[in-house]
């Protein structure tokens, strides 16, 4: 499940709805004590990583009634909520008009320690009477009002609640849905939320004013989250455990009893076997401790965000292969926090490199230029005061101009270049091959360390970029290189031929156009197989690959031929996919690592990759 959107009412300065849309990366942004916390704090309470304080109830809004609502797309296909019986949220009518799920937890803040009133789904659900409360109906009850509209029940297994909510619901002569609050608190809408827990996203956050104490460890420490993940990933595994002993201990008390009752009736009449349970992540502990026995939280502000920046650049290499159904959002507070400005370019690269694996959400809040420049603008959320009230702006367009005046993003006269490409992946690609070229002649440009030093911003295109934006308006101009795929085998024009020639008009600007497929037609095969040789997969490969073959495609039916016992066509798309996409991670994150002169010259007789470190060498080194 991904999240998409969050709105909070009656939540700290939220007394009105608010309402704020979720992407893959997602960078909240405006001025000081605007409310940018508040969000990511709503979104930690309502996964549960936090309680609610009576302080986080809106001081102007009704306190009685302080409501978070999360929605979610990526949903999965069936729930069992009835005995090993599924249904699905579609037949319950559970998703909202846009076919998402929208959840909304209602707490009561006037309580000393606030908990939660209630769960429910904002859907389109029946709405007449007779058909409206279904969820909340046992099965006795179901049947008694199946047989009050004289639905034909014929065929149906009346064992089974979902079966004879379809029947009843099917048997509307006008069906009438109208959005609506669905109670999930009783019967078999708690059973849904229920089931929908492991489907759930795992919620970190961190902050940028974490308190140095052992007690605050949990949110010191970011190894927790990796436990997290773990015990999130086998979930399954572990609620059999837990139903297997419960299942026996439940037996031995009922045996104990019956002997019992042998010789005192009424003693053991008495008695009842009880069983809690406590949450897996209390059976370990884990600490970053240096040689010298001080712990990561007694450690400098500067070196504790290090460490954290470290564990992120750790998640972005783990593949998660045998985690299907785990998705995580790391929701990271002014992540520019005590780091000098190479690190903070550092992690916004890592941070962004984290999204391009599917099951990856990251949050960000700041107020620092530097970051907000090198983010798409379509990724960019501007909460600013519109009276006694928040409001909320996408950027894009005119809007920009409102968010460059707040933020005061004015070009940076460091930077020398943006390259623009179009997507995370060509970063990779293009970072690891400007150093197969830098370390065997110094002329070329060594990327990383441009990057790093603040002189080239890379800017994957999907729509226009603040950092290209503050560039055209600026009085001083920085160069732009922009690389596209041409996807199109000839004679058809490139895909983005549009783009590419509208780039070339302008000013110190040029458009490169690969002339194979797209960049990881330019990896030779030895060093994909060497990349997957390196995880203990042996793997079989054309010599060469065509110009426009689909490579993530070939070498994902290659991984998957080598490790699985079905054919590549029984897998549905979905599954497809994502293969494709862990084979096109590793093919620009780890092959290129394994690329040498002589296989890029190979693969590359034209020398277009030089062509395009020349340029951008070029651009670096002129004066601006």
């Amino acid at each position: 499940m991904k999240l998409t959107k969050v709105t909070v009412e009656n939540f700290r300065c939220y007394r009105a709805p608010f309402e704020m849309g979720i992407d893959d990366f997602t960078a909240v942004i405006g001025q000081n004590d605007i409310g940018k916390s508040a969000i990511l704090d709503a979104l930690s309470i309502f996964f549960e990583r936090e309680k609610m304080d009576q302080n986080d109830a809106s001081m102007d809004g009704d306190r009685e009634s302080v409501k978070i609502t999360c929605e979610f797309d990526d949903l999965p296909k069936q729930l069992d909520i009835d005995a090993g019986n599924h249904t699905t949220l579609q037949s319950e009518y559970l998703l909202n008009a846009n076919g998402r799920l929208e959840i909304t937890k209602q707490y009561n803040g006037t309580l000393a320690s606030p908990k939660g009133k209630s769960v429910s789904a904002h859907a389109l659900h029946p709405v007449e009477e007779g058909y409206s409360d279904l969820l909340s109906l046992k099965n006795a009850e179901l049947k008694k009002r199946a047989n009050e509209l004289s639905v034909d029940l014929k065929g149906i297994n009346q064992n089974i609640n979902a079966e004879l909510r379809t029947a009843i619901w099917n048997s509307r002569e006008a069906a009438q849905e109208k959005i609506t609050c669905v109670d999930l608190n009783k019967e078999a809408g708690k059973q849904v939320w229920s089931s929908l827990q492991q489907y759930l996203p795992t919620y970190w956050l961190f902050k940028s004013d974490r308190a140095s104490t052992d007690q605050d460890s949990e949110a010191q420490d970011p190894l927790k989250a990796a436990i997290s993940e773990a015990i999130k990933a086998v979930e399954n595994e572990l609620s059999s455990i837990t139903a297997r002993v419960e299942k026996e201990v439940k037996k031995i008390a009922a045996l104990t009893l019956d002997k019992l009752a042998e010789m005192d009736p009424e003693l053991s009449g008495s008695l009842h076997p009880v069983i809690s349970t406590k949450k897996w992540e209390t059976n370990f502990n884990t600490s970053i401790t240096g040689d010298n026995g001080i712990p990561l939280n007694k450690r400098g502000s500067g070196v504790r965000r290090l460490i954290l920046l470290s564990f992120f650049r750790a998640q972005v290499e783990n593949s998660i292969d045998t985690r299907p159904n785990a998705s995580v959002i790391y929701a990271i507070e002014e992540p520019e926090t005590s780091q000098h400005p190479k690190n903070q370019r550092l992690l916004l690269s890592t941070l962004q490199q984290l999204t391009s694996d599917p099951s990856r959400q990251v949050i960000i809040t700041t107020h620092t230029p530097m970051l907000a420049r090198a983010i798409p603008d379509t990724k960019l959320r501007f909460i600013h005061k519109n009276g006694p009230s928040r409001a909320l702006a996408v950027g894009g367009g005119a809007l920009n101009k409102n968010i460059a005046e707040s933020l005061g993003v004015l070009p940076d006269n460091n930077v020398k270049l943006f390259i623009a490409v179009e997507g995370p992946h060509d970063i990779s690609f293009l970072l690891e091959l400007s150093k197969v070229l830098s370390n065997s002649d110094s002329k070329y440009p060594n990327l990383p360390m441009l990057e790093l030093d603040g002189k080239i911003i890379f800017v994957p295109m999907g729509g226009s970029c603040l950092a290209l934006w503050a560039d055209r308006l600026s009085e001083i101009g920085r160069p732009q290189i922009h690389i596209c795929d041409r996807d199109n085998e000839p004679p058809a024009q490139p895909k983005y031929q549009s783009h590419i020639e509208a780039i070339n008009a302008q000013d110190n600007c040029i458009a490169f156009c690969t002339n194979k497929r797209e960049m990881e037609n330019y990896i030779h095969p030895d060093a994909i197989k060497e990349a997957y040789k390196k995880d203990g997969k042996e793997i079989e490969l054309p010599d060469t690959f065509n110009d426009f073959d689909d490579v993530p495609k070939i070498v994902a039916q290659a991984v998957h031929n080598s490790s699985c016992g079905n054919d590549w066509e029984e897998l549905d798309d979905k599954k497809k996919k994502h293969k494709m996409s862990n084979a096109k991670k590793i093919i620009n994150k780890v092959a290129t690592k394994y690329m040498t002169v002589d296989r890029l010259s190979a693969v590359d007789p034209d020398n277009e990759i030089i062509g395009w470190m020349n340029e951008i060498q070029s651009k670096v080194t002129m004066d601006n």
